[in-house]
């Protein structure tokens, strides 16, 4: 029974946070446009293509969430780009409400990124269905 509470509280954690990058990622590519996201890394002096490659992983990474496909690897790299989010973010104080957006809601997706990455993607994803 406590395995079966665990697999099903990665299973909401990796649906709540693949979610979150999916929608964050096409917010980008349809809202912001892949240039004007890339415009804005730059005006905070990352390259360009930084812009474009967090378009990918927030999309790409966000459905593999979904699906439960390489989880922790995801969830690695989230808490390590959320980590670098809030530091970028520190300055605009706590809340993300804040102008220019606080640091609040990038420390919670780091927590929440590390979270799934301890406990890994669970029994209910892809990924276990090929290892079973």
């Amino acid at each position: 029974m406590t395995q079966y509470r665990i697999d099903l509280a990665a299973l909401v954690l990796r649906i709540a946070l693949g979610a979150m990058y999916l929608a964050h990622g096409l917010t980008k590519l349809l809202v912001f446009t892949p240039a004007g996201t890339a415009g804005y890394f730059e005006s905070l002096g990352f390259p360009g293509i930084i812009g474009y490659l967090t378009i990918i992983f927030e999309i790409g990474g966000g459905l593999l969430l979904l699906l439960g496909v390489f989880s922790q690897l995801i969830a690695l790299l989230a808490v390590i780009q959320m980590v670098v989010i809030s530091y970028i973010h520190s300055p605009n104080g706590w809340s993300f409400g804040n102008a220019g957006g606080g640091w609040e809601y990038p420390a919670f997706m780091a927590l929440t990124a590390l979270a799934l990455l301890l406990l890994g993607g669970g029994r209910f994803s892809i990924m276990k269905l090929f290892r079973s």
